[in-house]
């Protein structure tokens, strides 16, 4: 069954955790993204894990492979239950990513393929679509031993049916009412699920809306329908 993530895309750890315990219970999975990590730190890992939430750190790891593994190592070490790095940083920095991660206490390894913010002719020095270039990173991603990609729901389906192993991580999810914001490749929960997607990654639907609770849980409702 897919699990639902709430983006904790916040300026500061206070507003972050107020947010998450209002959440907790209900939702099982945080995402620290690069916003909160540079404002709070490592800290607000453990923090959240105190609370109970699995943690998804999000900061899209992507440099030399020495470099990579140390990351991702050390963010293991913090709590992390689940990193990214991007995919098209090669074969020798993401199976080496592996090989740390398995080295610690074993974190899930998503390959970001093609971010949800690209619509079509929109990636520098890239003339394929989004989506076929999605699919061909994630089955590289497959061959170098990562846990899943994540990609838009609009991927999911054509990347189970030729990796069925793979775990889909879906950003640009939004319920059918709502603003797509700065997101290109959306799809509603109920879509997504329908895809294949593993896991939804939900922020301004939830975080912003008069009562993120409730939104939360109209979205569980709508993945559960599927």
């Amino acid at each position: 069954m897919a699990e639902l993530i709430v983006a904790l895309d916040f300026p500061a750890a206070d507003s972050a955790l107020e947010l998450a315990g209002r959440l907790r219970g209900t939702v099982p999975w945080c995402k620290v993204g690069m916003e909160l990590f540079c404002q709070a730190g490592p800290s607000v890992l453990a923090r959240l894990r105190d609370m109970g939430f699995h943690v998804f750190l999000d900061l899209k790891f992507y440099d030399i492979p020495h470099t990579v593994a140390q990351a991702v190592r050390a963010a293991a070490r913090h709590g992390a239950e689940m990193l990214t790095i991007h995919t098209q940083g090669g074969e020798r920095m993401c199976c080496e990513a592996r090989q740390a991660a398995d080295s610690a206490q074993p974190p899930l390894l998503f390959g970001v393929t093609v971010l949800t913010s690209f619509g079509p002719g929109q990636m520098p020095g890239i003339e394929r679509e989004p989506a076929d270039f999605a699919a061909q990173l994630a089955s590289m991603a497959a061959g170098w031993g990562l846990d899943g990609v994540v990609c838009s729901g609009q991927e999911a389906a054509g990347i189970k049916a030729r990796q069925p192993g793979l775990r889909c991580l879906c950003p640009g999810i939004r319920p059918a009412a709502a603003a797509a914001d700065d997101q290109c490749r959306i799809m509603t929960p109920a879509a997504a699920v329908a895809a294949g997607a593993d896991y939804l990654v939900v922020g301004r639907p939830i975080t912003r809306a008069d009562d993120p609770l409730a939104a939360a849980r109209a979205i569980l409702d709508e993945m559960h329908t599927c």
